[in-house]
């Protein structure tokens, strides 16, 4: 069902030029011209806007050399070329624009004091937890079956979401399956997690979570991991291969589990009133170039993860892939979590994740 959908879909974005990113590309030769940055929909030529000189602010959560932070300078880039120089967008990596807190960067796309925000969906469930949903323990089999919901009716939901609270969704991009490190001992069943101390995201439902797997989870903002992982203030942490790699992380830590417990989406999202206050021709533009940086950074993300998990196996890293994993235990033990947040999500929210 959720392929057949993602089908439809796919062919009706083709024709607009408001796709957004929630059009996923699956191909192997857009996949290596979005990683390359040719990608096919751009117009290179500048475009005429009426609005004159614009700045625009945006933030993300992980650091300068992070696939997300390159998704976002992609779109800086090709902001200022499309419109002749005219409009420059400066990205702050690592939540700078909102002094190291990431639900502050949420507060400030919404009263409008930053522009646009690069940010994880388990940030956002600070603002309404229904968001949670994309990041439901093990909701997915992989990014095939990501990319056809977030190209669907589910994808559409969280972006009417978020309308409501002044924040327009130009799209999704990612940070990909979360991955469990730690320098304590190898984690490969649910009784290895017991006692120990994991640093989360400001997620209530991470907390939960990993609260029923029997983990210690305490909140901690990003930039403080590295240190605290260093010291020993904390025994592991939870993030994307991606940023575990670009942060360093594992160069503080033992053991990285590939368990792919969760998914977390990146929501590229601009003040809607800002935008608003634009001509239709800048509106059409950023549109276009922010569905395009999304499906750039989606598939440079993808691409580099195999080469990046081979490198911090070979620093000395203990690396448990996932099929040496009880992925079936984990599953079993976190259902607790489903029961207690399809209230929390709405049953037809869910259902449409699960494209029932």
């Amino acid at each position: 069902m959720k392929k057949y959908i993602a089908l439809l879909l796919s062919l009706a974005l083709v024709l607009t030029v408001f796709a957004g990113c929630q059009s996923q590309s699956s191909g192997t030769a857009t996949t290596a011209a979005a990683a390359s940055g040719d990608t096919t929909a751009a117009t290179e030529e500048a475009v005429a806007i009426p609005d004159g000189k614009v700045t625009l602010r945006i933030g993300t959560s992980a650091s300068d050399t992070s696939a997300i932070t390159q998704g976002a300078q992609w779109f800086a880039d090709k902001m200022n070329e499309r419109t002749g120089g005219l409009v420059t967008v400066k990205v702050y990596p690592s939540d700078s624009i909102s002094g190291g807190a990431q639900a502050k960067g949420i507060e400030m796309l919404m009263d409008g004091s930053a522009d646009m925000t690069f940010h994880s969906n388990l940030i956002y469930s600070t603002l309404d937890e229904r968001t949670n949903v994309i990041s439901l323990p093990w909701m997915f089999d992989g990014y095939e079956d990501v990319d056809a919901t977030l190209a669907g009716p589910a994808g559409d939901a969280i972006a009417d979401i978020l309308d409501s609270y002044g924040i327009k969704v130009l799209g999704f991009a990612q940070n990909g399956f979360r991955q469990l490190t730690n320098n304590v001992r190898e984690v490969r069943t649910v009784a290895d997690l017991e006692g120990l101390q994991i640093r989360i995201n400001n997620s209530q439902m991470q907390l939960n979570l990993f609260k029923a797997l029997g983990a210690d989870p305490l909140n901690m903002n990003f930039p403080e991991v590295f240190t605290a992982l260093q010291q020993g203030s904390i025994d592991g942490q939870e993030t994307p291969i991606d940023v575990t790699y670009s942060s360093n992380i594992h160069e503080v830590s033992k053991y990285l589990s590939v368990w792919n417990y969760m998914y977390d989406a990146f929501i590229l999202g601009i003040n809607k009133q800002t935008f608003e206050s634009f001509s239709p021709e800048l509106q059409g533009i950023i549109v276009q170039t922010a569905a395009e940086a999304c499906e750039y950074q989606r598939n440079l993300i993808r691409t580099n993860e195999e080469k990046q998990l081979e490198e911090i196996e070979a620093s000395g890293v203990k690396v448990t892939k996932y099929e040496d994993m009880d992925i079936a235990a984990f599953k079993d033990a976190a259902e607790v979590i489903y029961t207690e947040y399809e209230p929390i999500v709405t049953t037809e929210l869910l259902k449409l994740f699960r494209g029932e």
